[in-house]
């Protein structure tokens, strides 16, 4: 990496990105490429309603991730009036510098004609965008640019804009990359000087080693750690006594260290690196130069809607959880997977690394008072020098870390759960899928949600699936091979399921309950009413709250990716043939005591699975009912799932 190259490196390389905000808080991410101290300003309309140098911890917190990588963390305590756009500015002072320099000046951001990016609160939300599943090498447009144009049609009206981005999972694919996002990564670490670091337990020694491997593109899968198998007649028969603990097919170039961790970050979220980065397939083997560049062209597509994205981000507020792909696929599918991944101090690394990762880059900012104080001091000595041991501690907090789950204080409220580190996981047999989430974790749940009239609930994966996946899901399961199909679905676990469904069940369960999930790489959604075995009386009031309870399963997946086409079809197809609303077979499922109903949608009869890249787009009406459920398509096209009937 060239000097030159370094001198011109912009102060801000990704974001801003604004995070958890409402009446009494502001928050915002943001990456540069030096240490700066900030000034921040807050004003409604004419009206100045926050002004104030961030100079405590509380305020801004500076995490140094390499020799010129800086991620601001930024959250002030401040009174935010509702209904009311909301610009801000922030003023960043170098060490270097006798002037501060405006944030509006480096990166012109605005939705309308100024500069400055905005954002509101609603005192009721009417509509919220969300989504998940963005792979930046998938062969199609980037869903989530249709939030900028989205967001610049209603900049104006606070009724018409959104105001919350929900992010479900998958924001980025650590176990699923391009050769040239690693090219591109390797680029960045030199460029920032991220920091290396020592890894125990693998064939090389360090990160050093590791980027200059053989194996270090396109055949990552040769470095990831193997782990035995368990001694099952199935495993004996249909596989060897070795095995890899990283399952996905796609592995071949695995993120390993926390630098390639926050290099990614830094290009799926901003353009400003991108200008430092060159593509040449001669720096991998022949055999994979042609996949090199196919794969360039998708990358670059994906590139070049990254303004969007950027102006998106600093627009709207938004809220993210993980699912498998952010950190690795098959992320605590089972207790067998589980033991073998984090007994082995290499794999052990990896998946650390990813969640340091989301914790820096997502997790903090959903939630910015659950993360324990003694994580930044781990954290201080990057300043100098990131020590082995301080490392290695700092996963482990990571690892042992259970509130990644969090609710937003929103009408109606929004509760996300986090349905990877609280697994149910089976005693009887450690290949068996673990229930997403246990009794203690859906009991506090529960907590959460009843005494309620209206909620929003994000889980990953959807509650209510496709049932002829799910039944496929568990006869591979039956067979010992859950792992090869991601057999994990609400209904795989028999004590999770039922548990899930007794509370939506509850007489005090909210009576308007929306779910809003990704994970499957296509779209759909459901209107579930619960089955009663009798008519209930019209004098029993609570029997009537009972009766006309409803549930929307509103599944959007994914932004950057899409579910195999012709096996969709056929799963279409066969699902609405054979687990159909009146179909007697449901009587053998876990989903007897409802009635599903799926929604056609705009475009695509018969189809009810919508096998197409998109944004989803819920607006809502003034009782937290759906009044409009559709997707924002990345080539500009929309499609809508109207009510039953219409």
């Amino acid at each position: 990496m060239s000097a030159s190259q370094v001198n011109e490196l912009p102060l801000i390389i990704a974001g801003p990105i604004l995070r958890r905000c409402d009446k009494e808080r502001f928050t915002l991410w943001l990456a540069t490429t030096q240490a700066v101290n900030c000034r921040l300003q807050l004003q409604a309309g004419q009206t100045p309603i926050f002004e104030q140098s961030l100079t405590c911890p509380d305020q801004q917190r500076q995490i140094a991730i390499g020799e010129r990588g800086y991620i601001q963390l930024i959250s002030v305590s401040a009174d935010i009036p509702e209904d009311q756009s909301i610009h801000y500015e922030l003023w960043l002072k170098t060490e270097g510098d006798s002037q501060e320099r405006a944030l509006s000046s480096l990166i012109p951001l605005g939705l309308d004609d100024g500069p400055r990016p905005s954002f509101f609160i609603p005192s009721r939300s009417r509509q919220i965008l969300h989504g998940s599943c963005r792979k930046p090498h998938y062969a199609g447009p980037d869903a989530l640019t249709r939030a900028e144009s989205l967001l610049r049609e209603t900049a104006g009206d606070p009724n018409q804009r959104p105001s919350l981005l929900l992010m479900s999972g998958d924001q980025i694919y650590c176990d699923d990359v391009a050769g040239p996002m690693l090219d591109a990564i390797f680029q960045v670490i030199k460029l920032l000087g991220l920091f290396p670091e020592k890894l125990q337990g693998a064939i090389v020694d360090d990160t050093e080693a590791l980027y200059q491997h053989a194996y270090t593109f396109y055949h990552r899968e040769q470095l990831l750690p193997l782990c035995s198998d368990t001694p099952s007649p199935f495993n004996q028969l249909f596989k060897g006594a070795r095995k890899p603990i990283f399952t996905s097919i796609a592995a071949h170039n695995h993120l390993v260290s926390a630098a390639e961790v926050f290099a990614m970050y830094l290009l799926v979220w901003s353009p400003q690196l991108w200008a430092f980065i060159s593509f040449d397939n001669q720096r991998v083997d022949e055999d994979f130069r042609q996949r090199y560049q196919k794969e360039q062209t998708e990358i670059e597509r994906f590139r070049d809607g990254l303004p969007q994205v950027q102006r998106a981000l600093a627009n709207i507020p938004v809220c993210m959880i993980f699912d498998d792909h952010d950190i690795t696929d098959d992320w605590n599918l089972t207790r067998g997977w589980e033991e073998a991944a984090y007994q082995h101090p290499f794999s052990r690394r990896i998946l650390g690394n990813a969640l340091l990762g989301y914790w820096l880059c997502q997790g903090w900012g959903n939630r910015p008072e659950a993360t324990p104080e003694p994580w930044f001091d781990l954290f201080r000595p990057c300043d100098q020098d990131w020590t082995d041991d301080a490392h290695s501690q700092l996963i482990d907090e990571l690892l042992h870390h259970n509130q990644w789950h969090y609710s937003l204080p929103t009408t109606p409220p929004i509760v996300v759960m986090d349905t990877r580190t609280h697994r149910w996981r089976s005693e009887s047999n450690p290949d068996k899928p673990s229930g997403l989430m246990d009794w203690e974790s859906l009991s506090d749940l529960q907590q959460h949600i009843i005494h309620q009239e209206s909620v929003i609930l994000v889980s990953a994966a959807p509650v209510f699936g496709v049932k002829l996946i799910e039944v496929i899901q568990r006869i591979f399961t039956f067979f010992g091979r859950p792992l090869m199909v991601d057999a994990e679905n609400w209904m795989a676990h028999p004590g999770a399921a039922n548990v899930l469904l007794n509370m939506f069940m509850h007489i005090k369960a909210p009576q308007n309950l929306i779910i809003l999930s990704g994970d499957v790489h296509y779209s759909f959604v459901y209107d579930v009413s619960i089955r009663r075995k009798k008519r209930l009386p019209q004098s029993n009031k609570s029997a009537q709250i009972l009766r006309d309870r409803e549930i929307w399963q509103i599944t959007a997946s994914g932004i950057k990716n899409e579910f195999p086409a012709t096996l969709i079809r056929w799963f279409d197809r066969f699902d609405r043939f054979l687990y159909s609303r009146r179909s007697p077979l449901n009587w053998f499922t876990k989903r007897r005591r409802l009635s599903i109903r799926s929604r056609k949608p705009s475009n695509y009869a018969p189809l009810r699975l919508v096998n197409r890249s998109g944004l989803g787009v819920l607006k809502l009406n003034d009782i937290g009912e759906p009044a409009q459920i559709s997707l924002l398509h990345g080539d500009g096209t929309e499609t809508v799932f109207p009510p039953r009937g219409k």
